[in-house]
């Protein structure tokens, strides 16, 4: 009797876990399932789709900080306002083809910025440009051949200071 009721326990548990894996599996894109059928292949990619919503929450998070710097949505004092209002912001950070460069410039033409960038060698491969708080945010993905040949904090400090 003893031996019939622990089979039963494990067959529902089995089908349990069955029915989990199932719904595990259903709820991943087909990128991180790619037809594998077993458990631990099942498991492994959840946890790579984890990995990869946080690391694209990571990244949407830095964003939404570059943004609220660059509109000026930050406590400051008038006189820091004052200043954020008539001056250049800059973030340049590195990505995957080489830097992405995102600012917000009040009176510089564009073409100003475009040529400071081929000076420092830099190639623009993509462009976007958004409005936030009646500021306009130019995002830019530059090629870069060699980072250790470009002086990045001097790039900043001239796309920040340009008229």
């Amino acid at each position: 009797m003893e031996k019939l009721v622990h089979k039963e326990i494990e067959k529902r548990r089995r089908q349990e876990m069955a029915s989990l894996y199932a719904s595990l599996r259903s709820l991943l894109p087909l990128e991180f399932i790619q037809g594998k059928r077993s458990t631990s292949d099942q498991v492994k990619g959840a946890v790579n789709y984890i990995d990869y919503l946080q690391r694209n929450i990571k990244d949407i998070n830095s964003k939404r900080d570059d943004l609220v710097l660059l509109s000026g949505r930050s406590f400051r004092s008038s006189n820091e306002q004052e200043w954020n209002e008539i001056s250049n912001h800059v973030v340049i950070r590195p990505c995957l083809v080489g830097i992405e460069i995102v600012l917000s410039i009040l009176q510089t033409p564009f073409s100003s910025v475009l040529q400071v960038l081929r000076e420092h060698g830099l190639y623009v491969l993509g462009y976007i440009c958004s409005s936030v708080n009646d500021r306009l945010i130019h995002t830019l993905q530059a090629e870069v051949n060699d980072l250790a040949l470009i002086d990045l904090a001097d790039l900043k400090d001239t796309l920040t200071l340009m008229k």
